[in-house]
């Protein structure tokens, strides 16, 4: 199991980048508390509220550490494919936060009924903000785990764990919205931001795929030193 450990060093890049992502968005969230940008739009208002959808949102953290995981044990260039598009992703989040303060009205004064989905939504509400939304971090996530499912190795003969990825990200994009945590703006950025890196990771013709780069970059003449010469 160590020897195991030490060969998926690269695992320690989660880790690492947590240290940097943590911080920042706790900073935020201290911050940000009557945010200057209000994200809104007419449509939010014809979303019914529906507590149920809590447990999609809930599991959302479940789905994307499972995949994560899975994916660092069995398919590593599916794993450095898809931490690095999280990091790309959630990075920009953080700027676009720290640059465009903003949250949301969204959220219900009070519930019409209490149950333990309504409990679980109030004690969501507590300890996380209805700031620093956009794009959706839940959304864009789910995309990407979704994405490394459909292209990976391991499920090329296995459709039924394909559209059970592709039902869970749904039900996780759709709570985002039912709950009010978030507008369907930050939902369409959140799409709009994962289109523009899915070519980049999963279109070899994209002029910027990743792998080109990556043999462009390894390929490239080494400038020698004065001390390599003499």
């Amino acid at each position: 199991m160590f020897e195991q450990l030490k060969k998926r060093k690269y695992g320690l890049i989660i880790p690492i980048y947590a240290m940097i992502y943590i911080p920042w968005f706790y900073y935020l969230e201290r911050t940000v508390q009557n945010p200057t940008h209000i994200i809104h739009l007419a449509i939010d208002d014809y979303i019914p509220f529906i507590d149920v959808f809590i447990i999609p949102y809930m599991l959302w953290f479940g789905y994307i550490s499972a995949t994560v995981l899975w994916l660092l044990w069995k398919d590593k260039k599916e794993y450095l494919q898809l931490i690095t598009f999280l990091i790309i992703g959630m990075t920009l989040f953080l700027v676009f936060s720290t640059l465009y303060p903003n949250g949301h009205q969204l959220r219900p004064a009070s519930f019409d009924h209490n149950n333990i989905f309504t409990a679980m939504i109030a004690r969501l509400y507590q300890t996380d903000s209805p700031n620093n939304i956009l794009p959706s971090i839940h959304v864009y996530n789910s995309l990407g785990a979704w994405f490394a499912i459909q292209n990976s190795r391991l499920t090329r003969e296995r459709p039924r764990l394909r559209m059970a990825s592709l039902v869970m990200t749904s039900l996780i994009i759709l709570s985002t919205m039912f709950i009010k945590q978030h507008s369907v703006l930050d939902v369409v950025l959140a799409f709009g931001l994962a289109g523009i890196l899915y070519p980049v990771f999963y279109m070899p013709g994209c002029p910027v795929y990743y792998e080109k780069l990556l043999l462009s970059w390894r390929q490239a003449p080494r400038v020698k030193t004065s001390e390599s010469r003499e």
